[in-house]
């Protein structure tokens, strides 16, 4: 009699609780691609998905996805201008002057994938919950209007944490 060796086979979620909470700290396109494609396919089998953006993982939630003058003062109106927005997400390797991301979305594209901002678009749509962290805002002069509608809300980490309770969470 054959037995059935694989290890996965035995894994056991540790409650019923199907949630996924992960927290999008970089801003950077690959990274963000992965939040993305974690959340959709998790809200996709009935997980409850909870997103957490802070720092640089902002720019992917701003209503703005082109570079703009986003910020409460000249410095961090400076800030926001530099990091770019969701359109001018540079990749973490690879990056070649900007165009390290336009060649992973044209690969993504030719081979049938999600790009990122298909993802984004898919995770509104699925329900994905997304929040944006409470202090980066303060330091990067940010209002919750600077963000799109479907930003839940704004929370300090224990509210998250909190959230997070009874699931997986990932730091991205």
């Amino acid at each position: 009699m054959a037995t059935n060796n694989n290890p996965l086979d035995n894994l056991q979620p540790a409650s019923n609780v199907k949630k996924l909470s992960l927290i999008a700290f970089s801003g950077d396109f690959d990274k963000l691609t992965a939040v993305f494609t974690l959340a959709t396919g998790a809200a996709a089998v009935g997980y409850e998905v909870n997103i957490f953006f802070t720092f640089w993982g902002l720019d992917a939630i701003k209503q703005k996805t082109g570079r703009a003058f986003v910020g409460s003062n000249a410095l961090t109106k400076l800030f926001g201008y530099m990091m770019g927005g969701l359109k001018n997400t540079p990749a973490s390797r690879f990056n070649f002057f900007g165009i390290g991301p336009r060649i992973f979305r044209h690969l993504m594209r030719k081979n049938n994938v999600a790009t990122l901002e298909e993802l984004v678009e898919a995770a509104k749509a699925l329900g994905v919950n997304l929040y944006a962290c409470e202090m980066a805002m303060h330091v990067l002069g940010l209002q919750k209007s600077d963000f799109v509608h479907e930003v839940k809300d704004v929370l300090g980490v224990a509210t998250f944490l909190k959230l997070s309770e009874g699931g997986q969470t990932l730091f991205i």
